[in-house]
């Protein structure tokens, strides 16, 4: 698959050069891929768009708290989020927990000690009773890799055909609305843009099933939305 898809993704939201370039040595010899932003604003539409597994993410940018950022992507997204900030003093902290920062570490930062919370942040994220591993048909998904192949043979996704089928796998059984696929794949403000969801599901259907106009497994719930089926 390609790098963007098989590597866990990290956006870096902050505005000082030389940390973004840091932590980019850092994260990418890690196994990692790496998007950043220098701004609050670039960032949240980054997270919406490309939808990285972690956020890290300064306190102090240019056009707005990294306290507003951190709120605002509270209104639509789990995503775990490491606060890397200079403010050491406990009521930031503090602040910046209850805004929704599942953990905070101060500048300067050793590059172990950053790997080892992250690994931790991601390890949190996939709830331990969710299997890992789902097979249908010949096709199987390893979303701890993100890897998915059909008959033995690498099937090439692309970053919003990997996020959709592995929603509606996270949901095996059950209706995922038109308006929640659009708004977890695509972010807020997208949640009537369904014909992004037509093109993309068509596409995704055609590389996972064996007849992409009868799909066996990738079912349309007629007005609603889509149901996986195995």
């Amino acid at each position: 698959m390609s790098p963007s898809a098989s590597q866990p993704a990290i956006l870096v939201i902050d505005d000082e050069a030389q940390i973004r370039r840091l932590l980019r040595v850092t994260l990418e010899a890690a196994g990692y891929t790496v998007r950043d932003a220098e701004t609050g604003a670039l960032g949240l539409n980054d997270a919406a768009v490309s939808r990285p597994e972690a956020v890290i993410l300064d306190l102090s940018l240019p056009d707005q708290s990294g306290l507003d950022v951190l709120r605002r992507l509270r209104e639509w997204s789990n995503l775990p989020v490491l606060v890397l900030s200079v403010r050491g003093d406990e009521a930031v902290k503090i602040a910046a927990l209850d805004a929704g920062a599942d953990d905070y570490l101060t500048k300067p930062f050793g590059g172990g000690e950053l790997l080892a919370r992250l690994r931790v942040l991601l390890r949190r994220a996939q709830p331990s009773d969710s299997p890992t591993v789902h097979r249908f048909g010949t096709v199987e998904v390893d979303l701890s890799r993100r890897a998915v192949t059909k008959s033995g043979a690498a099937v090439h996704l692309t970053v919003k055909e990997y996020a959709l089928l592995r929603l509606l796998l996270q949901h095996r059984g059950k209706v995922v609305t038109h308006r929640q696929l659009l708004r977890e794949v695509w972010g807020p403000g997208h949640e009537d843009d369904t014909h992004y969801l037509r093109v993309h599901m068509a596409n995704l259907r055609k590389k996972v099933e064996d007849a992409a106009d009868q799909p066996a497994f990738l079912r349309t719930e007629s007005g609603i939305g889509y149901r996986f089926t195995a």
